[in-house]
C-alpha cells in the first residue's frame, strides 16, 4: 500500500518532458496526439481509478440495473440502457471479426475482471492483461450518453441525414487516371 501511495504521489506531483520525434511532420503530429491521449487517460485513471477495459465494466454494471426493482416506463428505460451498454463490447468484437452477440453472452457468464481480449482472441482477466479503462472515462461516457438520450426524448423534432451503407473496398478504391 505504501509503495502504491508513493507511485501515486510521483504521478500526481511530478513534471516530465516528453520529446516526440518522427520522420515526417504528419507522423510526429500523430505520435504527439497519442502521447497526449495517454497523458489524459493517465490523469483520469489517477483521479478515479481503473476498470477492466473492453466494455467489461459496462457488462458487469448490467446486473446492478436489473436489481433496481423498477416497473413500468422506468423498467423499460432501464432495459434499454442495459441493452445499450453492450454496444462497446459488440463493436470491439465486430472490429476483431468475431460475432459480438456470442462474445457478450460469454462475458456475461464470466465474473469480475474476466473478459474478451480482442488482441489475443482469448478470455482472461483483463486487469492482469493490462486491458484497462480509466473509470472516469467510462463513467463520463455513460453519463453523456444518458444526457443526450434524455435530450432526444424531450425533443419534438429532429433532423438527421440517413446513413448510406457503403460496401467495404477491397483495399483499392481509386482509379489509375486512364492507365490499365
Amino acid at each position: 500500500r505504501e509503495k502504491l501511495q508513493e507511485r501515486l504521489a510521483k504521478l500526481a506531483g511530478g513534471v516530465a518532458v516528453i520529446n516526440v520525434g518522427a520522420a515526417t511532420e504528419t507522423e510526429m503530429k500523430e505520435k504527439k496526439a497519442r502521447v497526449e491521449d495517454a497523458l489524459h487517460a493517465t490523469r483520469a485513471a489517477v483521479e478515479e481509478g481503473i476498470v477492466p477495459g473492453g466494455g467489461v465494466a459496462l457488462i458487469r454494471a448490467q446486473a446492478a440495473i436489473g436489481d433496481l426493482g423498477l416497473s413500468g416506463d422506468e423498467k423499460t428505460g432501464a432495459e434499454i440502457v442495459a441493452r445499450a451498454i453492450e454496444a462497446p463490447l459488440r463493436q470491439l468484437s465486430a472490429n476483431a471479426g468475431v460475432e459480438g452477440a456470442l462474445i457478450v453472452e460469454q462475458v456475461k457468464r464470466g465474473k469480475g475482471n474476466e473478459g474478451y481480449n480482442v488482441a489475443t482472441a482469448t478470455y482472461e482477466d483483463l486487469i492482469k492483461a493490462g486491458v484497462v479503462d480509466p473509470a472516469k472515462v467510462t463513467r463520463s461516457a455513460l453519463q453523456n450518453a444518458a444526457s443526450i438520450s434524455g435530450l432526444l426524448l424531450t425533443t419534438e423534432c429532429l433532423i438527421a441525414d440517413i446513413p448510406k451503407e457503403e460496401p467495404a473496398d477491397a483495399g483499392h478504391s481509386h482509379d489509375h487516371g486512364g492507365m490499365m
